[in-house]
């Protein structure tokens, strides 16, 4: 909704992180007070002679840091790496780097704690968090895979593991670990190469606006939720344009959302990259009263994987284009309005009807819908002034009278008094702004009841767009 603030997600499952401090029962035991830091080891080293280099070049007195009390786990890059680093990214020499970048990458190696390889192993895969500086602030995060060997985002495999520092421990890897953006994160993880896959076939070229400044909040299956939405076809069975919106519905353009901002919002709803009907930004409902769910199908299982344009957090099903449908299934204050839709009003379905995308229907009921969606509030108050439940015919007559059919219709279209609102049911109703008290809009009703409020706007769909009411709107 426009006048929801910009809620979100999120879960208490977060993303396995590595943090073993001297009191963890796989920590390095005590060390001699004479043991050499982890800066001196690095000079006594002769292949770690390019990175004490680098220490001593970049930005922020790295040298002194690394000599701290710590403790840190240092990913060393040897020699022959930084040789192909400053290669492949089109430098001729250490000195050519610019001191700040040199800085953020050479922080990307450097773990705030003390790890030993047998921790990661015996986790097997997983993120843990370096020291540079990514989305939101955020440190950014660092994949590890010890399938075949220990590597670090797909690029730096430990040659030589565990060597002891007084203040902590180093690991020498065969190659520079880069700051990783949202898609680098995704192609570093087996784990997401269906989704690696959709964003190069999709179109759009959503790798390289991935790749974009952001920020980013990506919401990203995993290949299981991948496996489910295909259902035994492949991904080149899906058109490319739609499987470019699925995409974009996992998009949210303009900020990096971290768990701890998004566990303590509850429920609401954001817009996505996505456009829904009348090519308006398409809505996202988010709940978090048990776990951390979007549209009622898909939630979080591993979150907080930071890049330095945005932050990923995987999801477990394919969030696909939502109609209206979706959301009044999805949000717990439109529980009655489900249910008068359904179990209520057998004869009518209005969950097949609400859910079409194609027009040409016979029965001349067709999308965009435009929905005035009466909360679970709304309809106790109904039910409570009429002492029941009203028989089928009449809740059908009243519920058609909340649907306008064949436009899209948005606040921003929304109109005062002249142009009266034609609903399914055949009468109409108008719609006065500005509304009273908090209300964005009035309505004034076929009973003639002028207190009905909209109090909620623009839930986009991919079929419609739903408006919410305080009070249940009558015919007659």
């Amino acid at each position: 909704m426009k006048t929801t603030k910009l809620l979100f997600l999120l879960l208490s499952f977060a993303f396995i992180g590595v943090s073993c401090s001297s009191d963890d029962d796989n920590s390095t035991p005590s060390t001699p007070s004479n043991q050499k830091d982890i800066v001196e080891l690095a000079v006594d080293t002769p292949e770690l002679s390019t990175l004490v280099d680098a220490l001593s070049r970049a930005d922020g007195d790295l040298v002194s840091v690394l000599s701290g009390d710590g403790p840190f786990t240092v990913l060393a890059p040897t020699n022959d790496a930084f040789s192909s680093f400053l290669t492949n990214n089109g430098f001729n020499s250490l000195n050519e780097v610019p001191s700040d970048l040199l800085s953020q990458i050479l922080l990307n190696h450097v773990i705030m704690a003390d790890v030993e390889s047998s921790s990661l192993i015996a986790m097997g895969s997983g993120y843990t968090s370096g020291s540079a500086t990514g989305a939101g602030g955020n440190n950014i995060s660092i994949y590890f895979d010890t399938s075949n060997g220990v590597t670090f985002n797909n690029s730096g495999m430990v040659t030589t593991a565990d060597i002891e520092a007084s203040n902590g421990t180093i690991h020498i890897i065969d190659g520079v670990l880069g700051l990783p953006d949202v898609v680098s994160h995704a192609s570093n993880n087996p784990a997401f190469s269906s989704l690696v896959a959709a964003l190069g076939a999709a179109d759009g070229n959503l790798v390289s606006v991935l790749q974009g400044d952001g920020p980013f909040t990506v919401l990203a299956p995993d290949n299981s939720a991948f496996d489910t939405f295909l259902n035994g076809a492949s991904l080149g069975d899906v058109d490319t344009a739609v499987l470019s919106q699925i995409l974009l519905n996992h998009v949210i353009s303009g900020s990096a959302i971290s768990s701890e901002a998004l566990v303590n919002n509850g429920a609401g709803y954001t817009n996505t990259a996505a456009t829904g009907a009348g090519d308006n930004s398409m809505s996202l409902y988010y709940n978090t009263s048990n776990g951390v769910m979007f549209n009622g199908i898909s939630t979080v299982f591993q979150a907080d994987v930071v890049g330095t344009n945005g932050i990923i957090h995987a999801v477990d099903t394919v969030i696909d284009i939502p109609t209206v449908v979706t959301f009044a299934l999805a949000d717990p204050n439109f529980s009655t309005l489900v249910s008068a839709l359904t179990e209520l009003t057998p004869a009518t379905d209005f969950a097949s009807i609400l859910s079409r995308t194609e027009g040409g229907n016979a029965d001349g009921i067709n999308p965009d819908f435009t929905v005035f969606a009466p909360t679970n509030d709304a309809f106790d108050a109904l039910i409570g002034e009429l002492g029941g439940v009203p028989d089928e015919n009449t809740l059908t007559d009243v519920l058609l009278y909340h649907v306008a059919s064949g436009a899209n219709v948005t606040s921003s279209d929304l109109n005062t008094g002249a142009n009266p609102v034609t609903s399914l049911q055949g009468s109409s109703f108008t719609i006065n702004l500005p509304g009273s008290g908090s209300n964005i809009a009035d309505i004034t009703d076929g009973s003639g009841a002028m207190d009905i409020g909209i109090i909620a706007v623009d839930v986009q769909a991919g079929n419609g767009v739903i408006h919410v009411l305080n009070k249940v709107m009558l015919p007659n």
